[in-house]
């Protein structure tokens, strides 16, 4: 019979490509956050999770490890299945609950005496979100590219990162593009917690050596937020200004969402009620229900264009802005890409 072994958070991050991930939280834990690629197979769900926890607090630790294992037990048949269904002669199963505790060492226990290798996390996923928050930390080179809405900051991303440049694109993995119609059509999004995770996971691979890009963003994308330690270093970064003019803008917006049902598009506008004012809302609503969409956004603008100059009116020191021409799409982005390598050189 095989024995458990242990690996702390670091030996896990560097051999988790050859590992076959197993989170045995309740399911709700599981929604709020977890590593990557692991698969949630719950030792207690929620309800039995929660019935444990307040016995714990009544009668201590004997009772309550005594009524875990009641729970367990009617299951360990049906749990025992399911890991030789996930086993693999390539791929170890590595277990992890809150704290490597417990719970992982009974799933894990469970898992050996099939004789496969068997993996336990050290300090299980708290010391994983220990590690996400400690590399938030690290010295990046952050370079902030900015324009006002509807110019097409995204898609410039996008084609630089098939250009080898670092790209953290925080809308992506927030689901999210970051106005009040950001989540149209858009999945739901992480929980703040699983958006640091994806987080992470992105820059653990960057090079801290050369520039990340990253898009001009608030602090709250959606519902969720950016780490502090990374916001602190965006407010101290360069930024890169596209200019485009607004009538390709009003183009392109029209375009990203125009297909949208009148009636959500009118009830998202409804909800900037306070920040357009009521004769430009008013305006904005008609518009829709006439379809002239190009007047519709022209009015949105309004707003978008004025929080957006208000909100790099105090970092003239740290902006060098660059027209962007998208009828001339690949010599401009060309002279972005100059600008880029040219500011990390100074």
């Amino acid at each position: 019979m095989s024995v458990i072994r242990t690996v702390s958070i670091g030996d896990f991050l560097k051999t988790r490509d050859n590992l076959t991930l197993i989170d045995v939280r309740s399911e709700s834990e599981f929604q709020k956050g977890h590593i990557l690629n692991a698969i949630n197979v719950p030792l207690l769900n929620d309800a039995e999770r929660a019935e444990i926890g307040t016995l714990y607090k009544q009668m201590g630790r004997i009772e309550a490890v005594k009524r875990g294992l009641e729970l367990v037990g009617p299951n360990m048949s049906q749990l025992y299945s399911k890991y030789i269904q996930l086993q693999s002669d390539s791929k170890p199963l590595a277990f992890y609950c809150w704290r490597g505790g417990l719970r992982s060492y009974i799933a894990a226990s469970l898992s050996q005496w099939s004789g496969k290798p068997t993996i336990q996390l050290l300090g299980g996923y708290k010391s994983y979100r220990t590690h996400v928050q400690n590399t938030f930390n690290a010295p990046y080179k952050f370079l902030i590219l900015g324009g006002r809405t509807g110019s097409g900051k995204t898609e410039i991303l996008t084609k630089l990162a098939t250009k080898q440049f670092q790209v953290l694109d925080l809308e992506q993995l927030a689901n999210h593009k970051g106005s009040a119609f950001g989540g149209l059509g858009k999945p739901a999004q992480p929980s703040t917690e699983m958006f640091e995770n994806l987080i992470f996971e992105t820059v653990c691979k960057f090079d801290l050596g050369m520039p990340i890009l990253v898009e001009n963003e608030s602090r709250l994308i959606g519902t969720c937020f950016i780490p502090n330690s990374l916001w602190d270093n965006f407010n101290t970064s360069k930024i890169l200004v596209i200019e485009v003019d607004k009538n390709t803008r009003i183009k392109r917006l029209v375009y990203e969402y125009s297909h949208f049902e009148i009636s959500t598009l009118i009830e998202k506008t409804s909800q900037l009620r306070k920040r357009l004012g009521g004769q430009h809302l008013n305006e904005a609503i008609t518009a829709l229900e006439n379809k002239d969409f190009e007047h519709w956004i022209d009015k949105l603008l309004v707003y978008y264009d004025k929080t957006y100059d208000y909100s790099i009116q105090n970092n003239k020191v740290r902006i060098k802005s660059i027209p962007f021409n998208w009828s001339n799409f690949e010599k401009d982005l060309l002279n972005i890409e100059k600008t880029i390598n040219h500011e990390f050189k100074k």
